[in-house]
């Protein structure tokens, strides 16, 4: 089953210092975290708060290729989770004829938040998302701090991402 999700956030991993891009299930409460690029950041930043910047970024590129082609983005989707790493398809549609562009989480987000394309989510990732282990090393000291971090926070402590 596919979940409807939207693009919530952008915070900081407090210590790798990467960006997480949280994604929220619209008709519930469930959250997923994807760690993503800074690049990435700040393109789904630029979407999430309608900046139109100076000059194009490559995902505004991306978007204005597809439309000279006569194309358009239909939807995003999170398709798989394996070995912490999240899988995603771009589905665009062209002359009638719709096309399945094997994408990274954070570009396919980034185009569909372009181009006001839904976002969805396998059921099974959202489920498996929630068994991610702290990582190999849960029972040293870093992650033990880790898994207290995680398991301390509250939805006031995520604050946006500055750009």
């Amino acid at each position: 089953m596919l979940i409807p999700m939207k693009a919530d956030r952008i915070i900081l991993d407090p210590i790798s210092k990467s960006p997480i891009l949280i994604l929220q299930e619209i008709a519930g409460e469930r959250l997923l975290p994807i760690w993503i690029g800074q690049s990435e950041a700040i393109a789904i930043a630029f979407a999430m708060e309608k900046i139109d910047p100076p000059r194009p970024l490559t995902h505004d590129l991306a978007m204005k290729l597809v439309a000279s082609m006569g194309g358009r983005i239909l939807r995003t989707l999170v398709t798989a989770l394996e070995d912490k790493t999240y899988y995603a398809v771009l589905v665009v549609e062209s002359h009638g004829v719709e096309q399945t562009i094997d994408s990274r989480p954070s570009d396919a987000i980034a185009l569909a938040l372009r181009s006001n394309a839904p976002i969805l989510v396998e059921e099974k990732v959202l489920a498996d998302a929630y068994k991610i282990d702290v990582g190999e090393g849960a029972d040293d000291e870093e992650g033990k701090r880790w898994k207290e971090f995680l398991e301390s926070l509250h939805d006031e402590d995520f604050g946006k991402y500055k750009m």
